[in-house]
Order: structure tokens, then sequence, then C-alpha cells
């Protein structure tokens, strides 16, 4: 298998550091880590071993993604009998599942995650609850999926976070699972088994880490859910809340309150945390959450087409709220689009515009990046987000012969990639030290996205 090149040192034309735009930088990795950040000095010469040009900005985490539906992109557009709404279209998800087998969980995943890569993003939070075969029985082997969404890390060299998924119940209050979610469910025990196994298979990837991901406040129990956080107490925990309004309405006929409110009140949320989601929040729970510490697991993509609805970023912000931007259902995978789409709703809901920089005079788009990065780090739990020593060596360069970003200077060049070049502005993404990413192609594009499309050939027409 073709790999990146891992250079020593890189000199910069223009790097983004410490919140800021710096020129003529040299950057020395070593172990994928960055380990020296110096100013090029014009009267001596450098033995870096390769000159950057080009604008080069911290790789954005994913901090949210279900990879296998890569492979149902584009098949839940055609309106059915009733209204169409995020339970209809998970309904589509769960007859597309039925047809994958192990196999095409990798392929699929490696085309996400080679995607992902080329479009912005660096490092994934893999929400991961594909675990059964289609009959809902365990394989012999109760990390073989996960050992698939490792594989293609692997072949695409995403830093991976691994959130393997606890699903147990179809709705509040512990009522039985739905047929159609028999591939995902496990007891506490055997969640336990499933979690110690994907632990063991993630040794083989290097950098990777590993968190907690109770589904739903839908499909965990209080006492599950208080089961999980002593499975791994050191570790990030994401779920899903708040998503569609029916789920609201389903939290206060089951105890009397929104799923925000019930969450913050009954577990210990902090800075651990990543709620995913949170559409629906009234003004005392977006405070709280703000005050929490947690991170908000934005995907506006995905929001946007499954109808789920606007984020109340604004007071949200307002209030010192934090959050990170993932893919999702990856419906579309484009980290500038994601960001763009995020301020685009706000723009839409509010009839405003520059809703969410940061300060008067401020860039929308600098805001946005940042916060994304810093948010997203915290949430995978990794050192990324940051072009800083002791981070990992992870740029997305932008070619400073686009077009689109001709002409643009420091104070702009980030608001003219978010909101206008989107990633065909990417020229290379350099992932742990390493270039993955050339002329906007990943490395191994060609062999990845023949195995994909022979798999979904086989898949959807079975």
């Amino acid at each position: 298998m073709e790999t990146g090149v891992r250079p020593s040192t890189l000199h910069f034309d223009h790097v983004y550091l410490e919140n800021s735009w710096h020129h003529d930088c040299v950057v020395t990795i070593a172990d994928g880590v960055i380990a020296r950040i110096e100013q090029a000095d014009p009267n001596q010469k450098h033995n870096a071993s390769e000159r950057i040009l080009g604008w080069a900005l911290p790789g954005m985490p994913n901090l949210h993604s279900h990879c296998f539906q890569r492979g149902m992109a584009g098949l839940s557009e055609r309106r059915g009998p009733s209204d169409d709404s995020f339970w209809t279209w998970r309904e589509v998800m769960y007859r597309f599942l039925d047809r994958l087998d192990p196999d095409a969980v990798e392929d699929i995943a490696a085309m996400a995650m080679m995607e992902m890569m080329e479009t912005g993003f660096t490092a994934l939070a893999e929400f991961h609850y594909l675990h059964h075969d289609p009959e809902g029985k365990f394989y012999a082997n109760r990390a073989e999926m996960a050992e698939r969404i490792i594989a293609a890390a692997q072949k695409t060299g995403l830093c991976l976070t691994l959130l393997p998924v606890f699903y147990a119940h179809g709705n509040f209050g512990g009522q039985d699972p739905h047929h159609g979610q028999r591939r995902f469910v496990n007891s506490p025990d055997s969640y336990a088994t499933l979690f110690d196994a994907t632990q063991k298979a993630l040794r083989s990837l290097s950098g990777s880490k590993m968190g907690l991901a109770p589904h739903s406040l839908r499909a965990a129990t209080p006492d599950q859910l208080n089961a999980l956080l002593s499975l791994h107490k050191d570790g990030p925990v994401h779920i899903h809340i708040a998503e569609q309004m029916k789920e609201v309405e389903d939290c206060i006929h089951w105890c009397g309150t929104r799923p925000v409110n019930w969450l913050l009140s009954n577990m210990p949320v902090d800075e651990n945390w990543c709620l995913i989601h949170a559409t629906h929040m009234d003004n005392q729970e977006t405070i709280a959450l703000a005050q929490s510490g947690a991170i908000a697991g934005l995907c506006p993509i995905t929001e946007a087409n499954l109808g789920d609805g606007v984020f109340n970023a604004i007071p949200y912000r307002a209030a010192g709220g934090r959050f990170g931007i993932g893919s999702d259902s990856n419906i579309e995978i484009s980290a500038a689009h994601e960001l763009r789409w995020l301020e685009y709703g706000q723009r839409l809901t509010q009839r405003g515009r520059n809703l969410l920089a940061d300060a008067e005079g401020n860039s929308t788009g600098e805001t946005l990046y940042r916060m994304a990065c810093q948010s997203g780090a915290q949430a995978l739990s990794q050192k990324i987000g940051s072009i800083a020593v002791g981070q990992r060596a992870d740029f997305v360069v932008l070619d400073h012969n686009n077009p689109g970003l001709a002409g643009h200077s420091d104070k702009t060049i980030i608001d003219a990639y978010l909101f206008s070049t989107g990633h065909a502005a990417i020229d290379r993404v350099i992932c742990g030290g390493m270039t993955w990413v050339e002329n906007g192609r990943h490395k191994n594009h060609t062999a990845i996205t023949t195995a994909y499309r022979h798999r979904m050939k086989k898949v959807l027409a079975s």
C-alpha cells in the first residue's frame, strides 16, 4: 500500500500560529509531533526538507461521523406516501445497513475518511454503532466491525478517536428496540466485552484514542448510563441529544423535563462530554450547556438534510459555549462547507450577517475555524487543532495559485476559503507529519475509489 512521505522539517511561507498568521516559519517534526517552530533567518540557509507555498492552517477535527452512511448518500431523497422526516429517513438507513458485510463497511469507511482528508479534516471521532451481523448476532470476533474502521483509518492516515456505541432500547424508559436496530443492540455485559475487544484492536493504530458513546437517552436507561461511565473513566463521552422535536416531546412524557436539562441535572457532564446536535434547547438549557464546559457537536449539513432544525448558536456563544463540527451522515463531506452552513443557518433564521464573529471587526471565518479546531480537539481528547510544539503535525495547506484566493491578505484568507472557494482550494494535507494529500488528491485515491465503486455496485444490486 502506498504511504505518505515523512519530512523532518518544513518551511512554510504562511502558517497560522497562536491565532494569527506568521510568515517564513520552519517547523521541525519528530515522530509525527511538532518538536520546534522557529522563524526562518533570511541570512541563513535552512535545511528544511521542503518549502511549502500557500497558507497552512491547523487540520480540522471531525467530531461526529457514521462512516457507513456515506454509502447511502442519495438513497433517501425520494418523497414517500407520508410526510418525510428524520424518522422516515431512519427506515431507509435500516434497510441499507442490512446489505452491509464487514468488507463493505471497510471500503465505505475508507472512502469517507479519504474524502474527509481531501476536504480539510485530519482527525475523526467515529460514532460507531454497526456492531453485529445482519441477523443481529455477534461476530465471532466481537471487534470485527471496529477493526474495519481501524483498517480504513490506517489506509487513509486519519487520526482516529473511536467511540463504540451502546444501544439497548428503542425509546425512553427502556422500551424494546425495533427490528431495524438489531445490528446495534447490546446488553451492558455484551457491550463491556465489545468495548474490551475494541480497545485491544485499537492498539494497532498509532495515536488513536478510545471513548464512550451512549447512543442517546432514547437508547440507554439512567442505570445503564451510570454503568457505562464506570467502564472508561478518563476518555471522552459523546451522546446524541435533542436532535428532533419528537425526541424532546417523548422525553418530557417519560420524565417531565427536556432531554438536555435531564442530562445536565442527572449526569456528570463536563469538559469530557460532547453533546451531538442539541438542536432543540430552551434558553435555560442553552445557558446551562454553555456553562458546563461540554462541547456542542454540530453537523449543519446533515441537520439541514434531515430537517432537524437550527442550533441556537448566538445565545449559546454569548454564554461562553463552545462548538465543533462533524460530518455525521456524510451526505456531503467538507470541513469548509460545514462551517459555512453553521453561519448561514444563523443568517437565515436571524436575518443578519456575520453573526458568529467574536467581536466587531473580526473575521467570521477565522472565529469559526479557530473555535471548531479547539473544540474538536477537546471532543476527540487529542493533541490536535493547533500548530504548536507538542501537537500532532496536522496541516491543511491552501493553494496559493487558486484564483479564488488571489489578492487576499491575512485578514481575509480564511473567509475566502470558507465562504467562497471551499475545499477546492486545498492543495496539500499533512497528517502526523506525513503528506497524504497533494494537489487536492489523496495518495491512495485510486485504490480506495476503485474498491468503493466495485463494492457499491454489489451492495446496491443486492
